[in-house]
């Protein structure tokens, strides 16, 4: 698929957002290697929380937001080593899994403000297909293939209304561009911000 895209002129990406699915951060090293990482949050969430006993789960998940929601990466860096050092010594397998991936987790913090809802994990997309996917699944034996691209449409339509609208849509051509962002403000705004403090 990656490699269709780029022969039908896809540029490379500046970033790409999935889960652990390893055969596809293989593809994207292979076919777009300037593209940066972003793990997804809410399953790396759902992995942490799986090597931890039930009790321990809420007050792991809320030392989790803490990393994800941080407002700058300092404070997310800070919020991920006092996870670690929480849990690695009583349940080291959930530490490993959040410590693997630090910088594909963080990389969100390099890009605008505004798109952090969209890029911190790949549940919008996966929300899209997921009703598009049962409905398929059910009639996939009585349909011809025009009927059941039709109805994908309309369903892809219908599940149209209730998407969240792209944020910061304006800063998609300073990403483009190059434009470096550091804790999502651009470099030129954040040393303004920072000599006027």
């Amino acid at each position: 698929m990656l490699l269709s895209l780029k022969d039908r002129g896809f540029r490379s990406p500046k970033l790409a957002v999935g889960d652990g699915a390893l055969g596809f951060w293989k593809a994207v090293r292979k076919v777009f290697s300037q593209t940066r990482s972003q793990r997804c949050w809410v399953h790396k969430t759902a992995n942490i929380l799986n090597k931890l006993p039930k009790h321990s789960q809420a007050k792991a998940k809320q030392y989790i937001h803490d990393i994800w929601m941080a407002e700058i990466r300092e404070n997310a860096e800070k919020a991920f080593d006092l996870f670690i050092k929480a849990y690695e010594l009583k349940y080291p397998k959930a530490a490993q899994c959040l410590e693997k991936d630090r910088e594909e987790l963080l990389a969100f913090y390099d890009f605008p403000a505004d798109h952090w809802p969209h890029i911190r994990t790949s549940n919008p997309i996966e929300s899209t297909f997921s009703t598009i996917r049962l409905r398929t699944k059910k009639t996939r034996a009585c349909v011809s293939r025009t009927t059941i691209l039709t109805m994908v449409y309309k369903l892809g339509l219908s599940a149209e209304k209730g998407w969240r609208k792209l944020r910061g849509f304006r800063r998609l051509a300073d990403v483009i561009n190059g434009v470096k962002f550091i804790d999502g403000v651009d470099e030129e705004t954040f040393e303004r911000q920072r000599s006027a403090a």
